[in-house]
């Protein structure tokens, strides 16, 4: 498995960075960890987009939701078919906004190891490809003045207020009134997601305090291009007529 991982993930990721490290002018390593941030949102952008289309389906849903908890309050089985017959109906997969945290994981585990190497010039030339140049040491600065090694807490604060920001834009909306009782459930998903709403950007900070600048610096550019990518497929949305749930009203 170890092995699967350094030749599927870590070594693809090792060479691409030190690809970009030779070609980039002036060598600046802070513009070579935009750069991945990049290529890996252009891969997983398929993907993301599917994760963020179904959370704003979820919530749109909710009303719904509600209406069928109040049909059968007292039938969980009935609930459960009836929410189950909802999604097939909106063609929404609730299990899809979850796949790109998953795949991001090993990604992140990866880079976080390249990042140790790469910086640290270890094992540059056992890891790379023929084709790709030693460059022998990298750099580790960055702007002159950033030492993409070592932690960096003007970093970590920038990645926690993109993590706020970003999770800002994805807030659930509070049931309508109408549906009473039945939208307890989902008055307290929205009271999870104003929950982690302030407490993803804490953590975000503290692991950040921990972490090298660099991989910092890469989940402040994934945050803020998540951010627009959320942004950019709900003015999208919008502009195609695909809200047909109005907030506030219960739909039947």
């Amino acid at each position: 498995m170890i092995a699967l991982f350094h030749t599927v993930l870590y070594q693809p990721i090792f060479n691409v960075f030190v690809f970009l490290y030779n070609i980039i002018p002036g060598h600046d390593v802070g513009v070579v960890i935009l750069a991945i941030t990049i290529l890996v949102r252009l891969v997983l952008y398929p993907l993301t987009s599917a994760s963020i289309k179904a959370q704003r389906s979820l919530q749109d849903l909710q009303p719904k939701m509600a209406a069928i908890k109040l049909q059968y309050p007292n039938d969980k089985q009935k609930q459960t078919e009836a929410t189950m017959e909802m999604y097939k109906n909106n063609k929404v997969n609730p299990f899809t906004s979850c796949l790109p945290m998953l795949l991001q994981l090993p990604i992140l585990i990866a880079l976080y190891m390249v990042l140790q190497d790469g910086l640290n010039s270890k094992n540059l030339a056992d890891s790379l490809y023929s084709f790709v140049g030693n460059p022998g040491t990298i750099n580790q600065i960055s702007l002159g003045l950033i030492n993409m090694a070592k932690p960096n807490y003007v970093l970590a604060f920038m990645a926690g207020l993109a993590q706020y920001l970003q999770a800002k834009t994805m807030s659930t909306k509070n049931p309508p009134p109408q549906a009473g009782e039945g939208a307890k459930d989902e008055a307290m998903m929205s009271m999870m997601n104003k929950q982690m709403l302030y407490l993803m950007p804490v953590m975000t900070v503290v692991i950040g305090f921990n972490l090298p600048g660099g991989l910092t610096l890469y989940w402040f550019f994934g945050t803020v291009l998540m951010a627009l990518q959320q942004i950019w497929l709900s003015k999208s949305s919008k502009n195609e007529g695909n809200g047909n749930v109005i907030e506030g009203k219960l739909v039947k």
